[in-house]
């Protein structure tokens, strides 16, 4: 036993006793990292140069495992937030074969941040996206042409969508060549707006009961969301 670990028992032996951990936070906001998460992670890198971060993809997986059986297809779509909007930052992934079928960029709502998604909300006219797991409905006609609804799957955090009109559309705003010109993509109402060009592709891929997984930096949802 070195100098360090001597000095440190005592301490982890303390906290045992009182029943707390060295840092409780800390602890519940790491992503748990799996076996399966893991093998995930290296099946998608070893075919795509990027995939989603492990941490990113940890989150995703834990909803996933708990809601795979109720989708209609084995598809999770990860956006995230945790990268500016110059990064391509949505993923559809195929579960079943393991692999990426598109990976583009996708816009953030006006009011949770300007380069950066940082600041989240599940108010109505709040103009800011929400985090959290969503299951894809139906497709319409709408101002923003072909556009699918979603419906926010945890309660206070993201189950407003609906009355807030939340949806996956495309948008000229969302567009690369928007983002060279600009510098970072435009913002939406609160919407994942994604390319026009690949908007109709998409949708008809991940409509009617596929999951959507929104990841941010926020310790408030890292803590309370039952995922």
């Amino acid at each position: 036993m070195n100098r360090f670990t001597s000095f440190l028992l005592p301490i982890l032996w303390v906290f045992s006793l009182l029943g707390v951990p060295p840092n409780p936070t800390s602890d519940r906001l790491k992503p748990v990292v799996t076996t399966e998460v893991e093998q995930l992670f290296e099946k998608l890198s070893a075919v795509h140069p990027q995939p989603p971060s492990l941490s990113a993809l940890a989150s995703a997986w834990r909803g996933y495992s708990q809601l795979g059986d109720e989708l209609n297809k084995p598809l999770l779509t990860v956006i995230d937030f945790t990268l500016p909007s110059t990064q391509r930052r949505l993923w559809i992934i195929d579960m079943q074969a393991k692999k990426i079928l598109l990976h583009t960029v996708v816009a953030h709502g006006r009011n949770s941040g300007l380069l950066h998604a940082e600041q989240f909300s599940n108010r109505p006219e709040s103009y800011k996206s929400s985090l959290g797991f969503f299951k894809t409905g139906e497709t319409y006609q709408g101002k923003h042409g072909y556009s699918l609804r979603l419906d926010g799957l945890e309660k206070g955090i993201n189950d407003q969508a609906r009355n807030r009109a939340i949806v996956l559309h495309g948008a000229d705003y969302a567009k690369e060549d928007f983002l060279k010109s600009a510098g970072r993509l435009g913002r939406s109402l609160g919407c994942p707006a994604v390319p026009t060009e690949l908007a109709p592709s998409i949708i008809q891929l991940i409509k009617n009961g596929t999951l959507l997984f929104v990841y941010g930096k926020d310790p408030d949802y890292l803590e309370t969301s039952k995922f």
